[in-house]
């Protein structure tokens, strides 16, 4: 009984409401007649709720991805990195093997030493081109009064300007400290 009775209420409410929309939709057309427009039937949002959840869903997936596929990327990226690194170093690993591989050779030892150490085969003249740029050099003076001396002399006075140039760095030390070669 109390189910029939739900009913019943419940019957009488959408007929109620059945009816208060005719109504309005009548009331609505007549005022539409008297201004001279036509109705317009009412818009649906084109945003609706399964739209917006998709949209939601998609920026998710977007924010979970992107770390993991910038982490990816940059993985990639320095795999290729060192695989340049290791063609590279493999290049140069065959290029000294070669290298070796001449110096092994007499002929090549023999050509290097004549051309970088200026060393002459026994009964050969070695000679020395100067250029002009050295022959208009400041230190030509210098040069010509060191080419009359002695080896040793020009030996000892390159070892003066190199401690003259030492002490001039340096302040020297006071003389009350104790040599520790003094007492050798």
């Amino acid at each position: 009984m109390a189910a029939d009775r739900d009913r019943g209420a419940a019957d009488r409410l959408s007929t109620t409401s059945a009816r208060l929309r005719a109504l309005g939709k009548q009331a609505q057309a007549r005022v539409y007649r008297a201004s001279g427009r036509r109705p317009v039937a009412p818009r649906r949002s084109r945003f609706t709720g399964r739209a917006a959840v998709l949209a939601l869903v998609l920026c998710a997936l977007v924010v979970a991805l992107a770390y993991p596929t910038r982490q990816y990327i940059a993985q990639r990226a320095k795999i290729a990195e060192q695989r340049e690194q290791t063609e590279k170093a493999r290049e140069r690993v065959e290029q000294l093997r070669e290298e070796k591989a001449r110096w092994k050779d007499p002929a090549y030892v023999k050509t290097q030493a004549r051309q970088h150490l200026h060393y002459v085969m026994p009964g050969e003249t070695g000679y020395t081109v100067v250029g002009p740029s050295s022959a208009s050099s400041t230190h030509a003076p210098e040069a010509e009064a060191a080419a009359g001396r002695s080896w040793y002399e020009n030996f000892w006075d390159g070892v003066d300007e190199a401690d003259a140039a030492h002490r001039v760095e340096r302040p020297a030390a006071p003389a009350s400290s104790p040599s520790p070669h003094a007492a050798d």
